[in-house]
């Protein structure tokens, strides 16, 4: 497994992570013996990286990242997130709240100081507050946390936290259906040597190949009850493109992915081929799929053909409906 050196936070990660998204029953019921499967295929393979949430499954996923980690060692980097276990206003985002979500989040994953805590996706304001990141860094003066990040729905909101000087990571949608952040995020990061974790590198499953038109989804899947925005950022679910158009851009990616390849991972190595990216975090409901996204690390990056290809379908289909909203 290729590694990659986030600089602020001064060690290196497997370029291939695992989302803990659908650990927590999010995607359908996951039963516990099939998730701690998946981890530990994934490590099996390399990984070193985690990302989990303390609102995903409200708690499950951390345990069960936090179980995992126990029985694996400290090889095993978990970077978690916090802040939307209460109302989505700015006022939420302040000390007090931040220790609590902390010691919630250290009891579930059993871990004195956690690795790396990101802010999930907050208010926009947030990221320029001056007192979020000096409470951030009192929690790192404490030996709460190692170090903090952030996760984004917009690159403005990337760009805003890059400017902080103790900001180690931006997770943000990146993939074949979204280029945006290639424009001014990456390179920002670049510069600041900051790490980018790419999250919905698969745009919730869509460039997994495996989707037609007549797929359907769980009611208790959020490919179900958020394709629409319904209950989040309908950027988080098939990166914001409406099911058919999505469908349409797969089918016109998968003419490029090279024989021996799957669709999936072609899109991953794609992220891996963009300057800038430290870590790519798809998930995985079972351990054939973990052990599939691993091998886009060892592949060659794409072809000036293909990647032109891909740069063409976003143009085409894609850029429309979404490189103004995020």
């Amino acid at each position: 497994m290729e590694t990659r050196k986030i600089t602020r936070l001064g060690r290196e990660v497997s370029a291939v992570g695992l989302g803990c998204w659908q650990l927590g029953a999010d995607w359908g019921a996951v039963d516990e013996a099939d998730a701690m499967a998946v981890l530990h295929a994934a490590a099996d393979e390399g990984v070193t990286f985690f990302d989990t949430a303390d609102v995903y499954g409200d708690g499950r996923s951390e345990t069960l990242v936090g179980r995992f980690r126990a029985e694996r060692g400290d090889s095993v980097f978990v970077a978690t997130k916090m802040g939307r276990r209460l109302d989505q206003v700015p006022e939420n985002y302040v000390e007090k709240n931040f220790r609590e979500w902390n010691d919630r989040s250290r009891r579930n994953l059993g871990m004195d100081t956690l690795d790396l805590v990101q802010l999930h996706c907050p208010p926009t304001p947030v990221y320029s507050s001056d007192a979020v990141y000096d409470a951030l860094d009192e929690l790192v003066d404490e030996g709460r946390i190692k170090a903090y990040g952030v996760s984004v729905e917009t690159c403005d909101e990337a760009l805003a936290a890059l400017a902080r000087p103790n900001v180690a990571s931006v997770q943000i949608i990146l993939n074949c259906l979204r280029l945006k952040p290639l424009e001014r995020v990456l390179p920002a990061a670049v510069e600041a040597g900051a790490g980018i974790i790419a999250r919905v590198p698969l745009a919730s499953g869509l460039l997994s190949g495996r989707y037609s038109a007549s797929t359907t989804f769980g009611s208790d899947d959020h490919r179900t009850f958020n394709r629409h925005g319904e209950a989040f950022d309908v950027g988080e679910t098939f990166s914001g493109v409406p099911f058919d158009v999505g469908l349409e851009a797969v089918e016109r990616l998968r003419g490029l992915v090279p024989e021996g390849q799957t669709v999936a991972q072609f899109a991953l190595r794609w992220i891996l081929d963009q300057l800038g990216v430290s870590v790519v975090i798809p998930g995985a409901r079972n351990p054939e799929q973990a052990r599939g996204n691993t091998v886009a690390a060892g592949l060659a990056p794409l072809s000036e053909e293909a990647a032109a290809g891909v740069r063409a379908t976003y143009e085409e289909l894609i850029r429309p409906l979404v490189h103004d909203k995020w």
